[in-house]
């Protein structure tokens, strides 16, 4: 109206009419332009607090993830699984809760390290000033040998930046993961699953009894996979001689026809087959491992051996074979200078069984620490067939034994009387019989107690 008054002819009264509005339009471009400055800027404030959410949220899901597959683990090398007696379970179950308290809270969560508290097990939430909790599923009955580790891990206090605007000052990140221990042979149904695990060892082991003076004791009942006599658990051959050694049944190699089957006597898994040497991950020894033969025992090897498979027995000829075992075994176990990580004798010769890391063993800082695991814990697959019996070539799996090889940390003395012979304690029994058809579990790692996680 204003242009009007001012202006009386119709031209200028166009013109000036039309600046004005112009005017207008600039005043409400200007308005919305600091409008749109301004949410767009607490929308870029209110993204730092959503990113450090997030980002928080993956770092407790790490956390707890990590714990649960540790404590599993514990669990799993501790011999647990494979007691029939179940009494390991509370000091294994004791033992698990700190490994997975203390790995949970190795974890940076927001910034810094989650508080474990009194690390008691959490039964109705959280006991104050507590951000980590372990439970297991010991009122289940198939906690024996599948044991399952939950840990649940909280931050309630994590600031923020921006948010403070609506008065939220500190928000709060919690993630929870369960893992099991898987270990078949105390699953007598038809139709479980088996497992499959990797970096077993090429040696296939008869199904007879180390230490029995029956005729055709064995270790698993070859249809079930069950535990036949759980006094074999803990059986430890360094203080029984050299003929009781975990030794080779070829001497020194098996060109010359395969001899019959007898106690702890293994024969040579073909590398070309069954066991092919691993190309990376190799211990650098000395002397230098050289054959595929000492490579598969020194080394991992990726391709998974799987329960009811079959494997193949090198009957090449290798006249030195039974020196490179010693060289290869020492190799892998740390133990050329008498170093190597050992078993803890205080908790006795029976399970849960505990590994002290020897001065050798690779990972820096760990010399003299507990372990749960340790590249001397081997894994051994076994073949079903009577003492005395003759193998043919080809042999089908049906269980396995997890060994701790050198377990004093010294190496083997050769023994002209146990050629290709290395001292052993047996820490997990683990059968799978004829009747385990299912998916196999392949698990994390190369324990033939599987461990995964199952839910996050």
């Amino acid at each position: 109206m204003r242009c009007l008054q001012l202006h009386s002819s119709n031209f200028r009264h166009a013109v000036r009419h039309g600046s004005c509005r112009r005017a207008e339009h600039g005043v409400i471009i200007t308005l919305v332009a600091v409008f749109m400055l301004f949410v767009i800027g607490a929308m870029a404030a209110l993204s730092i607090d959503v990113v450090t959410l997030y980002t928080a949220r993956s770092e407790a899901q790490l956390a707890a993830d990590a714990g649960a597959l540790a404590g599993a683990r514990a669990l799993a090398n501790s011999g647990m699984t494979s007691d029939t007696t179940g009494g390991s379970i509370p000091q294994a179950e004791i033992w698990a809760q700190a490994i997975a308290t203390q790995v949970a809270g190795n974890n940076l969560v927001g910034g810094r390290n989650l508080n474990s508290g009194s690390a008691a097990a959490c039964t109705s939430g959280f006991p104050a000033g507590q951000e980590i909790c372990v439970s297991f599923n010991d009122t289940a009955t198939s906690f024996q040998t599948d044991p399952q580790v939950t840990v649940r891990v909280q931050r309630t206090d994590l600031p923020t930046f921006f948010a403070r605007i609506w008065g939220s000052t500190q928000i709060k990140v919690a993630a929870v993961a369960t893992a099991e221990a898987y270990n078949p042979s105390g699953v007598t149904t038809a139709g479980k699953s088996p497992v499959a695990p990797t970096c077993v060892k090429p040696w296939l082991l008869p199904n007879i009894h180390p230490n029995s003076g029956a005729v055709n004791a064995r270790i698993f009942d070859p249809a079930t996979g069950a535990i036949l006599d759980t006094n074999l658990l803990g059986y430890q051959t360094q203080g029984f001689g050299p003929s009781k050694r975990l030794q080779a049944a070829c001497s020194p190699d098996c060109s010359s026809g395969l001899p019959a089957a007898s106690s702890y006597h293994y024969y040579p898994g073909d590398p070309a087959t069954t066991f092919p040497p691993p190309t990376q991950q190799l211990p650098n020894c000395s002397p230098a491992i050289s054959s595929a033969y000492q490579e598969s025992v020194a080394g991992c090897i990726q391709t998974p051996i799987s329960c009811n498979s079959t494997a193949n027995i090198d009957m090449t000829s290798n006249p030195t074979r039974n020196g490179e075992t010693l060289n290869a075994v020492d190799c892998l176990t740390h133990t050329q200078n008498g170093k190597g990580d050992r078993y803890d004798n205080a908790g006795g010769q029976g399970p849960p069984f505990q590994f002290i890391a020897g001065d050798d063993n690779p990972v820096a800082g760990a010399a003299g620490q507990v372990v749960i695991v340790s590249d001397s814990i081997v894994t051994v697959p076994v073949f079903d067939i009577a003492n005395g019996a003759t193998p043919s070539q080809q042999v089908t799996v049906i269980g396995f034994l997890q060994l701790f090889l050198n377990p004093a940390g010294t190496e083997t003395p050769p023994n002209a009387t146990a050629p290709g012979s290395t001292r052993s304690k047996v820490i997990n029994l683990v059968g799978c019989g004829l009747n385990a058809t299912g998916q196999p579990i392949l698990g994390n790692g190369a324990s033939p107690v599987a461990v995964r996680l199952i839910s996050q």
